[in-house]
């Protein structure tokens, strides 16, 4: 698992990094104000003004029309998924925030979203506290026996390298023979140690890990040249190329092989297993919004374009 499972991988990179830039990237109608905007209103994220869609309106659950609130939890901050638009003060963004809010439009109702511990989400949904979660949680076959997953990321382990990628890395067999920089106590670090055979393999040497106890640390490892490259979620590396030093800093490697990043696995809004046509809803509004381009829109607005998916599905999860 790539997303939830390893928090601290993200979040020490993304609030040390990327909130600072954070009142110039959602200072438009499509972060805090979208919450209170009118459900059958139509509302502008990420550039795009999204109306409501009647048809899928009315294939919503009962409780749901006449209430005109999907009630989500969510943990923040986890950038760039879920974050404060400022410090100390209760207005939300992130990928998860905006998303929701566009798919609140489309279905004509709005995405309340409320801060919850992440370990007690789900038990929250099955008490019927919440409808569902947005909260970059990683789709599988344990949680799919509770809740229902309406898939809309797949990532995974992805590499940074300073901008203009002077090393000419574009994929993890680039890294033998090279210093990378990794969080301790991380997936990305299992991932390093597992590629030395494939190292081995294709004739050359072992990857020099640098392992570092803060991810913050690992950054400034590549920053200063002691490494050549940082392995992190690809989330948080997205994130933190497009924010640091105004996306000055840093370049993320995109490789082909492995397009959500390395051991990428789908991430989805949990959903109540009593509120199926919610969930039937919302891969219909899902898919409604990666076909006229509003999710590829909002994935890029928080650099991450390549985790989206092409097509909505339900319980994609296979672990």
């Amino acid at each position: 698992m790539n997303t939830r499972p390893t928090r601290h991988a993200l979040v020490a990179s993304a609030t040390t990094t990327a909130l600072l830039a954070l009142a110039g990237c959602s200072g438009d109608a499509d972060s805090g104000a979208a919450s209170g905007a009118s459900a059958a209103a139509p509302v502008g994220v990420a550039g795009v003004t999204i109306v409501r869609d009647k048809a899928l309106h009315d294939v919503l659950p009962e409780a749901v029309r006449k209430s005109g609130t999907v009630r989500v939890a969510t943990d923040v901050p986890y950038a760039p998924f879920e974050m404060f638009v400022a410090e100390g003060k209760p207005e939300l963004t992130g990928l998860d925030y905006d998303l929701g809010q566009a798919l609140g439009a489309k279905l004509g109702v709005k995405f309340a979203f409320t801060p919850q511990k992440f370990d007690g989400i789900v038990p929250a949904i099955q008490a019927g506290k919440f409808d569902a979660a947005m909260s970059a949680m990683t789709d599988t076959k344990e949680r799919q026996a509770v809740v229902d997953f309406v898939d809309y990321s797949v990532s995974g382990s992805g590499i940074m390298v300073v901008k203009g990628n002077p090393e000419k890395i574009t994929t993890l067999t680039d890294l033998c023979g090279k210093k990378a920089a990794v969080q301790a106590a991380t997936n990305q670090l299992d991932l390093l140690k597992e590629h030395q055979a494939a190292c081995k393999s294709a004739g050359r040497a072992d990857i020099d890990i640098l392992s570092f106890p803060k991810d913050s640390d690992a950054q400034l490892a590549l920053r200063s040249g002691k490494a050549v490259a940082q392995v992190q979620t690809k989330p948080a590396a997205g994130w933190t190329a497009k924010t640091a030093n105004g996306g000055a800093a840093f370049e993320v490697v995109d490789d082909p092989a492995a397009e959500g990043g390395y051991g990428a696995s789908p991430n989805g809004i949990a959903v109540s297993k009593k509120l199926s046509k919610l969930s039937d809803a919302l891969v219909k509004a899902l898919q409604a919004l990666i076909d006229d381009g509003t999710a590829a829109k909002i994935f890029d607005k928080y650099g991450v374009a390549s985790i989206a998916v092409k097509e909505a599905t339900k319980n994609a999860g296979v672990k």
